[in-house]
């Protein structure tokens, strides 16, 4: 009788984008150069709401959180497909993989939470705003912002450790361009059935709570807006909010599409993961800064050198 090998794997190898040279080619300097947009518009907006004292509010405070996750979410995954491509070397140890997963989860999470969040705080300006700096005090919202990062890394662990617990004896090429949970469970030798449930319970609780909240909200701010006499007054209250709802539409689509499913890989995937991991935190300062004069008055200032630091007020 033949002895099955159950060599545990130490190490995997990345397959990329596209098994084709001129695409990978094609890719990585797209990515690159969204990365570096990235990074410099969502740097731009934090040095931006630093710098500038009228941008010292709830609002902003959380917009510049939300810079940050991006940063940070876009930093968890394109910098090691960079090196790959620019190395030759695809190979990514089984902790470095592990250690992926865990911070995509927790800072993809915390972002759930956090948009979650931002709908709350739109909520209670535009339907208590004599209330609103009363309810959205400083030690509020520090605690908000830190509850997000607790549920992120409850997230994180609810992701990793099923994962963790599935053996992995061959093969070890992954079909994606970084490591998370769906196409390694796919690599695994054993029954992935209840880490698959694992994992649909942990993001199914995560999308229909943060949807749940989101929706309620806006029902709450939509029959605000409606009851606003001054046609200029409700414009500006739908400019405030349509920012934060073509964020939350691109950031939750993809995510849903890829997760609320079985470990089934499909060609689509890479590329919705790309939109939610690169392309939404590259568009996000161009969604909010567009829409939002005081922020593009505020980077005018900071350019000329008009304007100095201090501390967060709220």
């Amino acid at each position: 009788m033949a002895v099955r090998n159950e060599t545990r794997v130490t190490q995997f190898i990345l397959l990329g984008l596209s098994s084709n040279p001129d695409l990978q080619i094609t890719f990585s300097v797209t990515l690159l150069v969204m990365y570096l947009l990235t990074l410099a518009g969502n740097l731009l907006i934090l040095a931006t709401i630093y710098a500038d004292s009228q941008l010292h509010t709830p609002m902003y405070f959380f917009l510049s959180h939300l810079s940050f996750l991006d940063l940070s979410f876009a930093t968890v995954t394109v910098p090691k497909y960079l090196v790959t491509f620019l190395t030759h070397n695809k190979i990514i140890s089984f902790s470095d993989c592990i250690a992926q997963v865990f911070f995509l989860h927790l800072v993809g999470g915390t972002e759930c939470f956090h948009l979650t969040l931002m709908a709350y705080d739109r909520y209670v300006a535009i339907c208590h705003p004599l209330r609103y700096t009363t309810i959205m005090n400083r030690e509020t919202c520090l605690l908000l912002v830190l509850s997000t990062w607790v549920g992120g890394i409850i997230h994180g662990f609810g992701q990793t450790v099923p994962t963790l617990q599935l053996p992995f004896c061959g093969p070890n090429e992954i079909n994606h361009f970084f490591c998370d949970a769906h196409p390694l469970s796919v690599l695994a030798c054993s029954s992935t059935f209840f880490s698959e449930i694992a994992d649909m319970v942990n993001t199914g609780s995560l999308a229909l709570g943060c949807f749940l909240v989101v929706s309620i909200s806006y029902a709450y701010i939509i029959s605000a807006v409606l009851k606003i006499r001054s046609a200029e007054g409700r414009r500006k209250a739908f400019s405030t909010c349509a920012s934060h709802l073509m964020v939350v539409t691109l950031f939750f689509g993809p995510g849903v599409f890829i997760y609320m499913r079985p470990s089934v890989t499909f060609a689509g995937d890479k590329l919705m993961s790309v939109f939610y991991t690169v392309v939404t935190p590259w568009l996000n300062p161009f969604i909010y800064t567009l829409r939002n004069k005081k922020v593009r008055k505020a980077m005018k200032k900071l350019g000329g050198g008009k304007v100095f630091c201090s501390g967060v007020k709220h």
